[in-house]
């Protein structure tokens, strides 16, 4: 019996050892699969190099990007017959007359106007925009100009001045009746932005306004009742005007140029006022001298100061 037992148990120890044999012989051996090999590119591809010492590789997020938006570049082309002028916007009443009379003090000649904030005429000029003559509603923007360079030297002079004034619908929607008014819960102001020559004077009339008769409460009601800040002068006007909001604070020459009917007005003391200087000058990159040098005499004459005189400007004083 024990006999019998020892020969199965060989039979099946041979048995065990065939089968491992075939195994091997198969290569049933458990193996790592490999990736498909890619394709060999068909042009000149030189290998990266290989580092030589073990690197550290950290991830960094990556900083955020903010995007600015480019001030546009006017595309006006220079022409011999044309002038180019850069003006201020509350200037916009008056351009067209200004045009017409210098074209008749000095026929053959031609102004074109590019309206807009000074705060945009200036970053336009400093981006490589084309034009002959400069006229800015702020000392800050010329002399931020005339220290770069851009102007012909002893070309930039007072041109004309202005004082702030507060307008309202023809209907006075919000009931204003006295600046005090303008502090009044509920009421909807528009003014422009800090940086723009008319919202620099504005808020300094405020803060002169609550130091000399009414007080720091009146000027931080007021400016909660603000609920937009503007661009450019004619922007609030035009707010005001379309009755968007209850009153704005304006040149006078605004409020004089406007259609008769349309818009009332709240006077400001001038002991706290702000008398804005406009300045005009020539820029050196101008091809028409002896035409800027023209247009500047012009603006500087009678003719030319009576035009601003009778769209609300005043004399430099």
């Amino acid at each position: 019996m024990q006999k019998i037992w020892n020969d199965k148990y060989s039979v099946y120890i041979s048995i065990a050892c065939l089968l491992l044999f075939a195994c091997l012989i198969a290569g049933c051996t458990t193996t790592t699969p490999q990736p498909a090999a890619t394709p060999a590119p068909t042009g000149t591809v030189t290998a990266a190099p290989v580092p030589t010492t073990a690197v550290a590789l950290t991830t960094t997020a990556a900083p955020t990007v903010v995007k600015m938006t480019a001030t546009p570049v006017p595309t006006y082309t220079y022409s011999p017959s044309n002038l180019i002028v850069y003006t201020a916007a509350s200037l916009t009443g008056a351009s067209s007359k200004l045009g017409t009379g210098f074209s008749q003090m000095y026929p053959g000649n031609t102004a074109v106007f590019n309206l807009d904030g000074t705060q945009t005429l200036k970053t336009q000029v400093q981006n490589g925009a084309y034009a002959d003559v400069f006229i800015s509603a702020s000392n800050t923007y010329t002399n931020e100009l005339k220290n770069g360079g851009y102007f012909i030297t002893d070309t930039v002079k007072p041109l004309t001045s202005n004082y702030i004034i507060v307008i309202l619908p023809s209907s006075n929607p919000g009931n204003i009746k006295s600046l005090a008014d303008l502090a009044m819960p509920g009421k909807k102001i528009a003014i422009a932005a800090s940086n723009v020559p008319v919202g620099t004077a504005s808020y300094a009339v405020l803060a002169n306004l609550a130091k000399s008769t009414y007080s720091q409460d009146w000027n931080t009601s007021v400016f909660k009742n603000v609920v937009s800040y503007e661009t450019s002068e004619p922007a609030v006007a035009t707010k005001v005007s379309l009755g968007e909001v209850d009153a704005g604070l304006v040149y006078e020459s605004t409020y004089a140029a406007a259609p008769a009917g349309t818009l009332t007005a709240i006077t400001i003391p001038q002991k706290d006022n702000y008398l804005q200087t406009y300045t005009i000058g020539i820029l050196k990159q101008t091809k028409n001298t002896g035409a800027s040098v023209e247009f500047e005499n012009f603006m500087l004459s009678s003719s030319g100061q009576q035009i601003l005189k009778d769209y609300g400007f005043r004399p430099v004083s």
